[in-house]
């Protein structure tokens, strides 16, 4: 059960003035991000790939110019779940889902130990990488952008891509290129800044309305529940008024778009909690950001929906929720 500071002694009528006044200080202070910009090259996210796969995502998503780490880790998280021992019903397997026949041409040694072993991340996630460029290779000729029509090779099969000149008219392949593009932001950090989300405001109005509800583990806010939430069913909730469907998980909802650094929040981001700083799998808490170092949240068993501040040891980071991001987040993982 995480700690929190209490906003206590606050009433629903003038928590909302409150809130309101931190809404316009916020978006004044934050009125120049959507214009700022800038380039670099791609790492990681925060705490977004898990510790133990980490460096393995980061080297190997180097590998040639067609992919980067975050889209490597896209990848990965949208086959398995970065879970090692996933096993699909059409016996793919291993963090990155190969099947038996394709390991058995493209898997390689990736640590060196004399084995290729698609239970290991440390040859499976090589395998992957090379896999990928190997594709690349393939329609490196083709006009447009070169990761895209890498993705859309290993979906459809290099000769489509070569027959169309780019991404085929295929629904399939178009919605698989979209879906770990989308997800490639949520896996890299920032290099500028993450621009403001559309859809802010209306989630924070339906969390406002929300204040004083008690918390229920488990809740979505039914009438069966009395219209009670935990921390992932408010903010899933407050997104779903709006257009956007996000996971039930809170883990999962980190994944639902870019991320912003503490000093660019914006009302509307999602602010996650968790013990291990280094894992978002391991988030365990969630709440909504409303400004001036405060969000809305369902806290736990025996309180109220309401104010927290978010500066605490556990803050983990955050989340600009974007349509397409939450669109991308795979619903079908297969099982460990």
């Amino acid at each position: 059960m995480r700690k929190f500071w209490v906003f206590g002694g606050i009433g629903v009528g003038v928590a909302a003035a409150f809130m309101a006044l931190l809404l316009v200080g916020t978006y004044s202070a934050a009125a120049g991000l959507a214009g700022a910009g800038g380039g670099g090259a791609v790492a990681l996210a925060k705490g977004a790939v898990p510790a133990r796969f980490q460096s393995l995502v980061q080297k190997w998503g180097n590998l040639c110019p067609a992919i980067n780490p975050a889209l490597l880790a896209a990848q990965l998280y949208q086959e398995s779940g970065w879970n090692p021992r996933a096993q699909s019903p059409a016996a793919a397997q291993g963090i990155a889902q190969f099947i038996p026949g394709t390991w058995a041409t493209h898997g390689i040694d990736g640590n060196g130990d004399g084995k290729r072993d698609v239970w290991d991340p440390a040859d499976a996630i090589p395998s992957a990488a090379s896999y990928d460029c190997e594709i690349a290779g393939y329609v490196k000729k083709v006009p447009g952008d070169p990761t895209s029509n890498m993705l859309a090779a290993y979906n459809a099969g290099a000769y489509a891509v070569i027959k169309y000149g780019g991404v085929p008219p295929y629904k399939e392949t178009q919605n698989y290129v979209k879906i770990i593009r989308s997800l490639e932001k949520s896996f890299a950090r920032p290099v500028g800044r993450v621009a403001p989300s559309r859809q802010a405001a209306g989630a924070i109005y339906f969390a406002q309305k929300k204040l004083g509800t008690p918390y229920l583990w488990g809740g979505n806010g039914t009438p069966e529940q009395q219209g009670r939430f935990d921390c992932s069913g408010l903010t899933q909730a407050a997104y779903r008024t709006v257009g956007i469907e996000l996971p039930r998980v809170a883990n999962d909802q980190y994944n639902a778009g870019p991320h912003p650094s503490r000093d660019e929040l914006l009302p509307g981001d999602l602010v996650f909690f968790s013990d291990d700083l280094t894992n978002s799998r391991a988030i365990r808490h969630v709440g909504l950001y409303v400004g001036g170092g405060y969000m809305i949240n369902a806290p736990f068993t025996g309180a109220v929906i309401r104010f927290d501040k978010i500066d605490t040891p556990d803050y983990f980071g955050a989340t600009r929720v974007t349509k397409d991001g939450a669109a991308a987040l795979p619903t079908d993982l297969p099982p460990g």
